[in-house]
Formats: C-alpha cells, structure tokens, sequence
C-alpha cells in the first residue's frame, strides 16, 4: 500500500527493500520503471496530469527528498526514510555488476555519459555498459530503438523531471529493458561533473542546501519546497 502524498503515492521501503524489488523488477519479464519523486516533482505532478499518470505508474514510487517524508509526517503517515535516487541507483548498478546484466546510460550534456560509463566500469569490474546517449535530442522513438537495439537489461533515464517520467512511461516497453530508472542529475555525479554533498551534509538531510549553495540558480526552483509544505499543512486540515 502507497502513502498518499498531495495526489503522489510513494512505496514506504527502505533503501535495501527497495534494492531487493528493483533487483526482482531487473530479472523479471516485461519493462518495469522506478521514479524517484522530490517536492519540486510533486508540485509538477498536481498541474500536469500526465506527469502525474507517469509518476504514479511507475513499479517503485521512492521518496527522494527529506520534504517528502517531512510531509509525510505532517499528515500522520510516516515513512519508513528517504530512498536516494543516487544511492538506488549506484546498488542497482553494483547488481548489474554481480549479475551480468547490462546497463544503457541515458542523459545529461554530450559527452557526460561516457565518462559516467568509464567511471562506473573502474568502480564496478564486470560492468557491461550496453551504450550511451546524452539528453539532448527531439525524438524520443529513435532513442528508445537504440536503446533496444544495444540489447541493455537496465537503462539509466536522467533526463530531469517530468521529462524522464514521461519518457519511461511511453516508451519503456519499446526499449525492451526489463528496468529504467529517472534518475536526475546522477548521471553528472557518475561522471564526476558534480559532486554529491558531504557526508555531514547528507547526514543531517542538507543536501539540498549544499546543491543551493553550489549552485545559487537553484533558489527559484528551491522555493517549491516551501510551496509543497504549504499545500501539505492544507492538506492536513481537510
């Protein structure tokens, strides 16, 4: 059962729950998807309804932000914790790994997503990158061929939100992966183009101020967390 939040249902697991299923998701039939939802997506999921249909269709709803599950707390139905995009997906990759399975890198500026692809395979020996593709193209139809024509068992969408969502959602059959994966800015974490917070940042849920601080152009798009809590404290009083 999801927990309900401002019309967006998250899954309520752990890191490692979540690992577990999306290691099954990975080994099964058919193309299943994970979406990795902070405020800012919840807000655009309450004024588009295909972000939302997308969001909510996925296999695994994760909460990504520490907002969503400060929400969540506001309205009496406490996750269980924050589920990292970042770190579901570098365990799912580490699984690719152990498990001979493949993996399509999709996203972020040209050239992003083959350093992310050399650095993964020094982390992670035995990794098999099936290909690679930056975020910048017009047609979907033609990545999703190439992406099944690679022969990937997992894709990487980090295509920002809710255009990964939307992608996933229309097109994850016709890449024939068995999993996909929005991920956001991960792929320049992977190619070292960004750096994930510092620990004690992570540790005490600051992430989001580390990225504002290293990046000031974030700010409008930071206020959507207070929006969010905003909407959510109403929320509550219905």
């Amino acid at each position: 059962m999801r927990i309900n939040i401002l019309g967006v249902g998250f899954d309520n697991v752990t890191i490692d729950e979540a690992l577990a299923r999306g290691e099954e998701l990975l080994c099964s039939e058919g193309a299943h998807y994970v979406v990795t939802p902070n405020p800012e997506i919840v807000e655009t999921c309450r004024a588009d309804a295909a972000a939302n249909a997308a969001v909510n269709g996925a296999d695994l709803v994760l909460p990504d932000g520490i907002g969503i599950v400060y929400g969540a707390k506001i309205l009496h139905q406490p996750l269980r914790g924050r589920v990292p995009g970042i770190e579901f997906g570098t365990g799912m990759i580490e699984r690719c790994a152990k498990l001979g399975k493949s993996v399509y890198l999709l996203g972020a500026k040209p050239g992003v997503a083959e350093q992310a692809a050399e650095n993964l395979k020094n982390r992670f020996p035995g990794l098999v990158i099936a290909g690679t593709h930056d975020g910048y193209f017009k047609e979907d139809a033609p990545i999703a061929a190439e992406i099944k024509a690679s022969g990937a068992d997992m894709a990487l969408v980090c295509l920002g939100a809710p255009k990964q969502e939307l992608f996933m959602a229309k097109y994850g059959e016709a890449t024939g992966c068995h999993l996909l994966m929005g991920l956001g800015g991960s792929m320049d974490i992977f190619a070292g183009v960004a750096q994930r917070a510092p620990e004690f940042y992570c540790k005490h849920n600051l992430e989001w101020f580390y990225r504002l601080i290293k990046n000031p152009s974030r700010f409008g798009r930071m206020m959507k967390l207070p929006l969010f809590l905003v909407h959510v404290s109403g929320e509550k009083r219905k």
